[in-house]
C-alpha cells in the first residue's frame, strides 16, 4: 500500500494544480492582461481555454505512472496515452491561434470573411498536427497519407456540390469581389450587408434583420452589383423641381447651401466634395434639376434624402422658392332618375 502513497501524491497534486491554475491563475492573469489591452491577449487567452487544467493535471499523472508499481507494458501505454493528450492539446491550442489571428488580420486589412479562411486555416493545423502525432507516437504515416490520396477522389465525387460551393467561396474572397461588410444587391430584390462567407454559403443580411444565405456557387455566377466597389462612399442623387417664377440663381445657392447642412451632420469627412446640382428640364409644371451630394455609404442615402428634404423645404418656404404641385381637374358625374347631368369642377 505504501507504494501507492507517491503516485496518490502526484495525482492529487495534478488535479489540485489544474483546478487552481485555472480557476484562479488563469482567470486572473486574463483580466489583467485585457485591462492593459495587450494586442492579441483575447485570441491568446480563447486558444489555452481549459488547457492549463489539463497540461498540469496529465503532468501529475504522468509522474503518478512513473512512480507506480505498474508492469510495464501497461505503464508505456499510459504514458503513450498521455502523450497523444498532450499533444493533441498543443496542436489544438495551435489550431485555435491561428484560425483567431487569421480572422483578426483578415478583418483589418481587406475586411475579407474570416470564417472561410479562418476555418481553412485550423483545419489545416490539426491535419498537421494529428499527422506528426501518429508518427510521435510510432504510427506510420505514409500508408495513411497514400490511403487518403487514393480515396480523395471518391470523396470529391461524393462531395462535389459542397467542393464546389467551398472553391466558389474561395475564388469571390481571392477576387475581392465581396467582403464582409460590403452591401450588395442581387439579380433579383434581394439586397444587404455580407455577413459572412463558410464554406458552403454566403450569408446576407437585409435591413430588415432577415438573413439570405446564398450558395458560393451561385453569387459566383450571379450579376450583383456592390455597393462598397472600389469605395463605400457613393453620390447620393435627387430630382427636384421649382416654379418657373424662381430665380434660378437663387435656387441654386439655396439648395447647394441646404446639401452642405446636410453633409455637416452625416459626411463631414466628404464635405471637400461639394455637392451640386444641374438643371436638366423645362417640364410641364416645374423647371427641374437634379442635386449631387457624395455620402459614406450606399445605408446613408436614406437618412441623407431625410434630413435634405426636410431642410430644403423649410429653406424654400423662408426664400420664398416654391415647389409646384401638377393642377388636376376633377370631373364629377351625378345621375338622378330624370336627368343625368355631369359637372366640372
Amino acid at each position: 500500500m505504501m507504494q501507492w502513497i507517491a503516485p496518490i501524491a502526484f495525482l492529487l497534486a495534478g488535479l489540485l494544480a489544474g483546478i487552481i491554475g485555472e480557476k484562479v491563475i488563469f482567470k486572473k492573469l486574463k483580466i489583467f492582461v485585457i485591462d492593459k489591452q495587450i494586442p492579441g491577449s483575447e485570441i491568446i487567452f480563447q486558444s489555452l481555454h481549459r488547457m492549463t487544467f489539463i497540461w498540469l493535471f496529465t503532468g501529475g499523472l504522468f509522474w503518478a505512472i512513473i512512480t507506480s508499481p505498474l508492469k510495464s507494458d501497461i505503464a508505456n501505454v499510459l504514458q503513450k496515452v498521455i502523450t497523444i493528450v498532450f499533444l493533441y492539446s498543443i496542436t489544438l491550442v495551435l489550431a485555435r491561434l491561428s484560425a483567431g489571428f487569421v480572422s483578426v488580420y483578415t478583418r483589418r486589412s481587406e475586411r475579407v470573411s474570416a470564417s472561410l479562411l479562418s476555418n481553412i486555416a485550423k483545419s489545416t493545423i490539426l491535419a498537421l498536427g494529428s499527422l506528426i502525432l501518429l508518427q510521435t507516437v510510432g504510427v506510420e504515416i505514409t500508408p495513411i497519407i497514400t490511403t487518403l490520396g487514393i480515396s480523395g477522389l471518391a470523396v470529391g465525387l461524393a462531395l462535389k456540390d459542397t467542393l464546389e460551393n467551398f472553391f466558389s467561396g474561395f475564388y469571390l474572397i481571392i477576387s475581392k469581389q465581396v467582403r464582409t461588410g460590403d452591401y450588395v444587391k442581387l439579380e433579383g430584390s434581394h439586397e444587404g450587408y455580407i455577413t459572412d462567407i463558410t464554406w458552403r454559403n454566403t450569408t446576407i443580411k437585409e435591413l430588415t434583420n432577415n438573413v439570405i444565405i446564398v450558395p458560393n456557387t451561385k453569387l459566383a455566377s450571379a450579376i450583383f452589383t456592390n455597393y462598397h466597389l472600389p469605395v463605400k462612399e457613393i453620390t447620393l442623387t435627387l430630382n427636384v423641381g421649382v416654379d418657373y417664377d424662381s430665380d434660378l440663381e437663387q435656387v441654386e445657392r439655396v439648395t447647394v447651401e441646404v446639401a452642405k447642412e446636410v453633409m455637416a451632420e452625416i459626411a463631414a469627412e466628404l464635405i471637400e466634395n461639394e455637392p451640386y446640382m444641374r438643371f436638366h428640364n423645362f417640364g410641364d409644371f416645374s423647371i427641374d434639376f437634379t442635386l449631387y451630394m457624395r455620402v459614406n455609404e450606399f445605408f446613408d442615402q436614406r437618412i441623407g434624402k431625410h434630413l435634405f428634404i426636410k431642410k430644403l423645404h423649410k429653406r424654400y418656404q423662408e426664400e420664398g422658392i416654391k415647389i409646384p404641385s401638377p393642377p388636376r381637374e376633377l370631373y364629377v358625374q351625378e345621375y338622378s332618375e330624370k336627368n343625368p347631368t355631369l359637372k366640372h369642377d
